[in-house]
Parts: C-alpha cells; sequence; structure tokens
C-alpha cells in the first residue's frame, strides 16, 4: 500500500508537506497540491477521510471509458485520467472511472439520466465513445452535466466537449512537409464520419489549398485508428508518388513506418511520416516519430473544469487547446523520386 512517507520520498518533499497537501491546508501553494495530488494518484495512493478533510470528497464525478485503454502512460487514455482526476482532487471532487462493461452500456443505453442519478453522480466526462444513435439521443435531453472528449452534441446548455486544435495542428504538419519540398502528401485519418476525423480531412483539404497543394483522393483514405491499418492504404499511396504521410495517430504513425520498411523503402529518406498525439512511445520508435502534440494531461484537467462550470449552471460550449509540432527525424526533404 502507497503511503505518504512514499510520495514524500518520490517528490522529495517532506511528509508533512505531502500530509498538508493531501488535507487541502492554507499553508501551501496550488501547485504543490496539484504535484502532490498527481503524483499520490499516479502511485496508487487512497485518501482517507479523517476529521481534517471530512467532506472533501462528498461531491462525485465520474469519467465513462469505452473502447479507449488507459491504464499504462503509453496509451492515450492514461493522461486523460489523471488530468481529470488531478484537477478533480484540487476541486474537491471525487471522481469515479467506470470503464463500461455490458452492464453499464445497458444502464447508460436505457437511461443515462437514471444512472447518474442512482449512482450520485453530479456529472461525467465520456471518453471512447462511438456516439451512436442512441447515446446521441440520450445525449441531446440530458439534463446531467456532461462533457465529451473529440465529440459534440448541439443545442443542449448541458453538455460541452474538449479537443486540440485539429486545424492548427495538420497546418502545422503540412507546413513543415511543405518547408522540406513535398507536394504529394497523403493523410491517414482515423474513424469514418466521426467529428474529429470530419474535422480533420476537411482542416487537411482546405489548408493543402491554402498551400497551393494538390489534393488528390487516392491518397486520402480512412485507417479506423486500427494500429495493422497500414498495408491495406500504404502500397496505394506509394504508387500513386505519395512522398510523405500525415497520420491521424502515433499507433497508425508506428504501423506506416512498418509497412514502409517492409515494402523495401526507407523513413524518412523514401517517405516521410507524421503522427498526431505525441504518446511516450514516439520518440522511442525507428525512427523517432515527428508528430503532433496533443496535450492530454491539459485535456483531462480542462474537461473537469469545463465540468465544474457545467454544475455550477455556467454553460460552457467547449475548450480547444493549441497544439504542437515536435520534430523528430521521421521527416526529412523530399527526394525527387522513390
Amino acid at each position: 500500500m502507497v503511503t505518504i512517507k512514499d510520495i514524500a520520498k518520490r517528490l522529495g518533499i517532506a511528509a508533512s508537506t505531502v500530509s498538508k497537501s493531501l488535507n487541502n491546508a492554507d499553508d501551501i501553494s496550488d501547485s504543490t497540491k496539484e504535484l502532490v495530488f498527481k503524483t499520490a494518484l499516479e502511485m496508487g495512493y487512497k485518501i482517507k477521510r479523517n476529521k481534517n478533510n471530512i467532506g472533501l470528497y462528498e461531491r462525485r464525478v465520474c469519467v465513462l471509458i469505452d473502447n479507449m485503454d488507459y491504464e499504462n502512460k503509453d496509451q492515450f487514455g492514461y493522461d486523460l485520467v489523471l488530468g481529470l482526476k488531478t484537477a478533480a482532487a484540487n476541486r474537491n471532487w471525487q471522481a469515479d472511472i467506470i470503464p463500461i462493461s455490458l452492464n453499464v452500456s445497458t444502464a447508460i443505453a436505457d437511461n443515462y439520466d437514471a444512472y447518474m442519478l442512482q449512482n450520485k453522480y453530479s456529472g461525467a466526462f465520456l471518453i471512447g465513445f462511438s456516439m451512436h444513435n442512441n447515446y446521441f439521443k440520450q445525449l441531446e435531453r440530458t439534463r446531467i452535466p456532461t462533457v465529451l472528449f473529440d465529440n459534440h452534441i448541439t443545442a443542449n446548455s448541458k453538455v460541452g466537449y474538449v479537443a486540440t486544435d485539429s486545424y492548427e495542428g495538420i497546418a502545422m504538419a503540412l507546413n513543415h512537409l511543405k518547408s522540406m519540398g513535398h507536394k504529394k502528401i497523403a493523410f491517414l485519418n482515423g474513424t469514418k464520419n466521426t467529428m474529429i476525423s470530419d474535422e480533420r480531412i476537411n482542416s487537411f483539404i482546405r489548408i493543402m489549398n491554402e498551400l497551393n497543394l494538390t489534393v488528390y483522393d487516392e491518397l486520402m483514405e480512412n485507417g479506423y485508428y486500427v494500429p495493422n491499418c497500414a498495408k491495406y492504404h500504404v502500397p496505394t499511396f506509394i504508387e500513386n508518388g505519395a512522398t510523405a504521410i500525415v497520420c491521424a495517430s502515433d499507433l497508425i504513425a508506428s504501423d506506416v513506418i512498418n509497412e514502409v520498411t517492409r515494402l523495401g523503402y526507407t523513413v524518412p529518406d523514401d517517405v516521410s511520416v507524421i503522427g498526431f498525439d505525441d504518446l511516450p512511445f514516439s520518440a522511442n520508435l525507428t525512427p523517432p516519430l515527428t508528430t503532433i502534440k496533443q496535450d492530454r494531461l491539459s485535456l483531462g484537467a480542462s474537461a473537469m473544469i469545463l465540468l465544474d462550470g457545467l454544475i455550477n449552471d455556467i454553460p460552457i460550449s467547449h475548450i480547444i487547446l493549441h497544439s504542437k509540432l515536435i520534430e523528430r527525424n521521421s521527416t526529412a526533404y523530399v527526394k525527387t523520386h522513390i
């Protein structure tokens, strides 16, 4: 069992400082409290109730997770969850993590509001959901404050969303490639007909036109975030002269690098590859992956900020975070031909 001393040792601070932070003491700075909460949650520390923090965790929200891995730091959902839990603890909210099981899925699909009320949750952050019609209908009329990740419900002031600026991220990727002489650029997108994939493909087409680069239908496909999707699309991209491939995720980009290599070419000498997310493993690929960074900790924290606002009847629609180009070795100046 993780103790206060373990947290103090990890951070190199006094155990008394950790204890005061966990008890929300007034003489500890907010930045120190945030660091202690983040570390405690990451280490699996169970915060105990006592006379000094009684009532601290009486307010409850939940994170409902479907179709997204989150249990280790290399997985996309890990920092999303950690960011929300840290921000929740700093605001005196208890945040329960609920992976979607059959029973939970059925209960939510039948009556989302009833599920939330029966479990005494004041609000929820939904990540990884495929927003099929039944969920959309539930969320269109819910009175429960709800935050979505990369999904959007219109005309309900109780529902907001957080996301990374897709246009900004795709613009960074394409400007980077154009500066290296690339003209025939392919785009391997995520799941078809989702808000985020639609935003990214529309951004790709718009920015290519703004940069006076030709958009080729045969160089745009959907990979559905499937790790082994590259074999279905990369050969066609290369046959049609693509010198660079922009991918909707680092997982897809990793598979693209493997497929380019399998076909007898090299990254980046023959084909440049750019990912999206900046997951921890991306820096350790061969070659290290150039990618668009999503600040997942801040996305999680922003979800809690938005959720807290909705709970307090502040009708925030959405929070969009900046993206950042991380340049590594998977992109290079274009060769005259493959």
